[in-house]
């Protein structure tokens, strides 16, 4: 699945393409078997277009599949091997634990100067300077001093020749003529070694650029094993794309003038990469919430019904199909629109409108039903037998009817509410018994009278 991390990695890239006149390249990096299916780089590719990075954008580049590039992979460990830059090794791990006495330490350079061949199972690791210090300079962090004799002898290509993430990281960002690398802050660590390989070909390193890690609301580094992080979940769950893609971009960096809510060409008019904090960035799913209400309710009435249509049937509808009316669900989607927060809400809003029964929700119905309750619903249906049948009259016929009881109308509506739509809560009550009918109205009452 797509990670939210992701998607604002993306959104940081694709924004700074976009400013730049460059290209947003995607590569797929798919040389770990075991972590590699086809419909997996598909889902990528879909999360990827449904906030609004895709394919048919000159802005856009790829997809380039990593597998695809292997031979130059192994091109480019043979010149840093005849360009004295890399060794073959042929140590084991409890070669090298048994020399340090620690199963923590890193490489201790132990082949380096042995002169050993290629053979199959011997790895190439490549020589880092003994002196002086490698300095990446990232446009988000500043300048992070790394002493190379801190950094080990790392392996850049495996015993059967295949190179590792490290060298083909490098390798593609070369043949792709990438300028600017913009990615999670646990990629830190690598750069140092990446750089040293950029420059040991030949090339001079791109802009780096780390973004701080995003945290739930205890402040714990978000992960899959714990929180909601995919994408598809929420745009499954019915966030509008438009308001993750505005929420995510907001996760460590501002657009000033205390706006939040903006399109995203206007969000990536003000972006400056180098303005992104670097303190981590709290993923708050109420306000991500709140921001999704905002979207939702500036839809027009068309975006609105169409957004709706996948949660009117099923797996959300809990009716038949047969059951479902277009004309009756639009009559109350104006209601409906104004108080959905993601749209699969909508479902829970209007099945009373299609089933035969209102969901029996045992709390609503405790709640509800309290002491006086089925007085309230005798009269109310007493008194709906000849009211004219719209949403004003509806309500001053309860009102009349609470006041005879000595109760305020909300107190009065609330029996009345859960028998005929077997929520607490909803859509305005009145609108909705218009919507409903009065005979389907009348018939919920009794039935609730009756199971009082």
């Amino acid at each position: 699945m797509f990670h939210v991390g992701g998607a604002r990695s993306a959104l940081y890239n694709w924004a700074v393409a976009r400013q730049s006149g460059g290209v947003f390249v995607l590569r797929v990096e798919d040389t770990d078997a075991a972590r590699n299916k086809p419909e997996w780089t598909d889902g990528i590719i879909n999360a990827l277009a449904a906030i609004g990075i895709h394919q048919d954008d000159p802005t856009f580049e790829g997809p380039y599949f990593q597998s695809h590039n292997a031979e130059r992979h192994r091109e480019a460990a043979a010149q840093l091997k005849a360009a004295g830059h890399a060794y073959y090794c042929d140590c084991t791990r409890e070669q090298l634990t048994a020399r340090t006495g620690s199963e923590h330490l890193g490489y201790d350079g132990f082949c380096r100067d042995r002169g050993l061949a290629y053979a199959e199972g011997r790895a190439l690791r490549f020589r880092t300077p003994d002196e002086g210090e490698t300095v990446v300079k990232d446009v988000v962090r500043g300048d992070t001093v790394f002493p190379n004799k801190a950094i080990e002898d790392f392996v850049i290509a495996r015993g059967d020749g295949s190179a590792v993430f490290l060298l083909a990281n490098v390798v593609d960002d070369l043949d792709e003529k990438i300028t600017e690398v913009i990615r999670g802050e646990e990629h830190l660590s690598n750069t140092p070694k990446q750089q040293l390989l950029w420059e040991a070909l030949g090339a001079t390193p791109p802009v780096w650029a780390h973004l701080s890690v995003i945290v739930n609301e205890k402040r714990q580094k978000l992960s899959k094993r714990r929180d909601k992080v995919a994408l598809e979940d929420y745009l499954a769950e019915g966030f509008l794309p438009e308001a993750m893609v505005n929420y995510l971009m907001l996760l460590g960096w501002s657009p000033g003038e205390d706006e939040e809510i903006l399109p995203f060409d206007e969000l990536v008019r003000r972006f400056r990469i180098g303005d992104v904090n670097t303190s981590p960035a709290f993923f708050d799913i109420k306000k991500l919430t709140a921001f999704n209400g905002e979207y939702i309710r500036a839809l027009s009435p068309e975006q609105f019904l169409a957004a709706c249509a996948p949660y009117l049937t099923a797996p959300y509808a809990n009716w038949a199909p047969e059951q479902f009316d277009q004309a009756l669900f639009e009559t109350v989607a104006p209601l409906a629109q104004t108080r959905l927060a993601v749209l699969s809400e909508i479902t829970a809003n209007v099945d009373f409108l299609f089933l035969d029964q209102p969901v029996a929700d045992e709390a609503s119905w405790s709640k509800a039903m309290k002491p006086g309750a089925d007085a309230i619903l005798r009269d109310a249906r007493t008194a709906f037998e000849s009211v004219a049948w719209a949403a004003e009259p509806l309500k001053e016929t309860l009102l009349a009817v609470g006041e005879q009881h000595g109760l305020k109308l909300g107190k009065a509506q609330a029996p009345v509410r859960v028998a005929v739509t077997g929520r607490t809560v909803g859509l305005p009550l009145f609108e909705s018994l218009e919507a409903l009918g009065r005979d389907r109205v009348l018939a919920r009452l009794d039935a609730a009278i009756a199971k009082l």
